[in-house]
């Protein structure tokens, strides 16, 4: 059987203890209420009540005790939320990096055309060049 079911009959077994318990301790008062009440039934009963409360609170605590370790993140036995924790954290990290990529990218664009746009301010280059002591434009004859 998989921990989360026994886990779940577990909180069950503590369920029925506690009716039990509640049982009892009105049997205490029902047989206290009694005109020829009879202390040995209300001693049993008692005794039912303070032996099922000692049963419940020693599962309670090692219920509680197993939901600190998996709060906090601690390893133990028969839980994949250490796994599952780390997991989400890798999968958050790589959407980041994947963010942080992505408006590199935009910035690159952005200054890519922006070298572009200046190119097609100013225009083609006059380029001259030196002939014989004459200055001539590039692209013209001499």
């Amino acid at each position: 059987m998989t921990a989360p079911m026994e886990r779940i009959q577990v909180l069950d077994s503590i369920e029925k203890d506690i009716i039990t318990c509640l049982h009892s301790a009105g049997q205490v008062f029902v047989e206290l209420g009694k005109e020829k009440s009879s202390l040995k039934q209300a001693e049993n009963h008692t005794q039912m009540f303070l032996k099922t409360l000692s049963a419940v609170e020693n599962k309670l605590t090692d219920q509680i005790n197993y939901l600190t370790q998996v709060s906090t993140g601690q390893p133990h036995e028969g839980s994949g939320y250490a796994s599952q924790k780390v997991l989400q954290m890798a999968w958050h990290r790589l959407e980041h990096a994947r963010s942080r990529v992505n408006e590199l990218e935009r910035y690159k664009i952005k200054h890519l055309q922006g070298r572009t746009s200046q190119r097609s301010i100013i225009g083609p280059t006059n380029v001259t060049s030196t002939v014989a002591g004459q200055n001539v434009p590039s692209g013209a004859s001499t």
